[in-house]
């Protein structure tokens, strides 16, 4: 279970289910592929937790310094 003071429990709950498909290896992306990655699992779990109108922190942007310095 998620412990984060930021996200509804209904919110957690929804994410704990999405990581079970994923550990259970059932969990398909948008484009119907597995997903194998445990970071898009969990962005998955947040999108639907958000979809559904479930508190969840927004998103933080990138400041444009800290993009420059990636490319």
């Amino acid at each position: 279970m998620l412990i984060m003071g930021k996200y509804s429990k209904r919110a957690q709950e929804k994410i704990s289910e999405v990581m079970h498909e994923f550990k259970k290896g059932k969990l398909k992306s948008s484009s119907g592929e597995k997903v194998t990655n445990r970071d898009q699992a969990i962005a998955i779990g947040i999108s639907e937790a958000d979809s559904d109108g479930l508190k969840v922190p927004k998103q933080k942007e990138q400041s444009k310094k800290s993009e420059n310095k990636k490319g």
